[in-house]
């Protein structure tokens, strides 16, 4: 599988996404937190999945921009977690940053494997090994 995060992996349709909020489950591992619903969908990948970052707490777009593109970086690098587990239900993913201020990559990169592992946990019943041990 190829690392990269084309147009038919992102979350674009205001009607998948109202649903996901509506009737979506969530998983956390702080700043970031997952809002995940299986849901079919056209996409020829198992997952499509946007990000957000509230203005509430960063008020400059800048910011927001900023942390968005780090967010889409780390699940760019981190899905083969999904993809290479015999998970094969097709999903929709709202990552949304929830910190109140902006953490380096190295963590969000860290979260985002845990937030990863938990979610397949949830559906695998088995912890995906972390290879920083």
């Amino acid at each position: 599988m190829r690392n990269t995060f084309k147009r038919e992996e992102k979350l674009k349709k205001k009607k998948f996404i109202d649903e996901l909020f509506m009737a979506g489950k969530a998983i956390s591992a702080y700043p970031i937190k997952l809002i995940y619903l299986q849901i079919e969908h056209d996409s020829p990948y198992k997952i499509q999945a946007g990000v957000s970052v509230p203005k509430r707490n960063f008020k400059k777009a800048v910011d927001r921009n900023r942390i968005k593109r780090l967010l889409r970086e780390v699940y760019r690098k981190n899905k083969y977690l999904i993809y290479d587990s015999e998970h094969t239900k097709k999903h929709i993913f709202m990552f949304i940053y929830v910190g109140k201020k902006e953490e380096n990559y190295a963590l969000l990169e860290k979260k985002m494997q845990q937030v990863l592992q938990l979610f397949l946990k949830k559906f695998n019943n088995k912890i995906v090994p972390n290879e920083e041990a």
